[in-house]
């Protein structure tokens, strides 16, 4: 059995000789017609539900895809909605070199996570989430750039956030400190229903003041305005000279969407819901199939 490398911190030994990524008849584009011309010169992928696997886990054709894809000149590098320490983990066994995007884009920070571009939750918006979150009983987390705090230890999804980011929370009864540093809150529910209408409500409620998308059924992000992985796609695509049109995205989740609008090219993963699926050029399966690495077989076909 292949050994596969966490993804959240640590590591284990991963096969030297790990298989190639699969071929792209494995792959159902969205039309027979591809989105443009563009030769793919940068891929940045979605973390968790896209790039590792359900238990955060790499597996060794996402290792291989990654050096697939430097070794053929494209760049790679992810966001996310982890914090930029739950990220950390990632950089060693990918060799990440660009610029990462956690808090769904809305920071920027180096491998070494070093901070290039920070932006904070206004804190009407972080008391009004919170309150809607008190109001339907969800618990939920607050992220800086440096911690994770939570109310209670027993709360639901406690004990998988730290097995993901490799981090243990602070436990903060009063939020009140942390209320003008926020990063991302999170509303955290099993009710995935309840948390999709959550979804719409505050979104409404808070209008251009906060970003608000699920990153999981199960996970309600708030981010800061005006800052997603859509933004953080062009961002990097200037700094490293690199046309829209040129960069490839793949994700899973309503808060990859922004990012699927500004790319040329975007791969939903199999596990996506149809919605999601709707909105990006190509279709790959799910990332309890190597759906990452049959995605950057795509890419790389696609290239030529």
């Amino acid at each position: 059995m292949s050994a596969a490398t966490p993804a959240g911190g640590g590591g284990t030994i991963w096969p030297a000789d790990a298989a190639a990524a699969p071929r792209r008849t494995d792959i159902t584009p969205k039309s027979t017609e591809e989105t443009a011309m563009s030769r793919i010169e940068l891929l940045v992928s979605d973390v968790d539900g896209t790039l590792v696997t359900p238990e955060k886990l790499l597996t060794p054709a996402a290792i291989e895809a990654v050096r697939q894809l430097r070794a053929c000149g494209i760049k790679f590098t992810v966001t996310s909605a982890r914090p930029p320490f739950g990220m950390r983990g990632l950089c060693a066994p990918l060799g990440l070199d660009l610029p990462m995007g956690p808090f769904n884009g809305s920071s920027i920070v180096d491998p070494d996570m070093t901070v290039r571009e920070e932006h904070n939750v206004p804190r009407d918006a972080v008391t009004r989430s919170l309150a809607l979150f008190d109001r339907y009983g969800i618990d939920f987390w607050i992220f800086t750039n440096q911690r994770w705090f939570i109310r209670r230890d027993g709360g639901h999804y406690v004990a998988h956030e730290k097995m993901t980011i490799a981090t243990d929370p602070v436990i903060a009864p009063d939020e009140t400190p942390f209320l003008d540093t926020a990063c991302k809150l999170v509303g955290v529910s099993a009710d995935y229903p309840l948390l999709a209408g959550c979804e719409a409500e505050l979104r409404a409620a808070l209008g251009a003041t906060a970003t608000v998308a699920l990153s999981q059924n199960y996970y309600l992000d708030v981010t800061p305005p005006g800052c997603d992985k859509g933004t953080f796609v062009e961002s990097l695509g200037a700094l490293l000279d690199i046309p829209l049109a040129a960069i490839a995205t793949i994700g899973d989740m309503t808060n990859d969407l922004p990012m699927f609008s500004k790319s040329g090219f975007s791969f939903a993963m199999g596990s996506a819901s149809e919605a999601v699926k709707a909105r990006a050029t190509h279709r790959t399966a799910s990332n309890e199939e190597d759906g990452f690495a049959k995605a950057v077989a795509a890419v790389l076909a696609l290239n030529g």
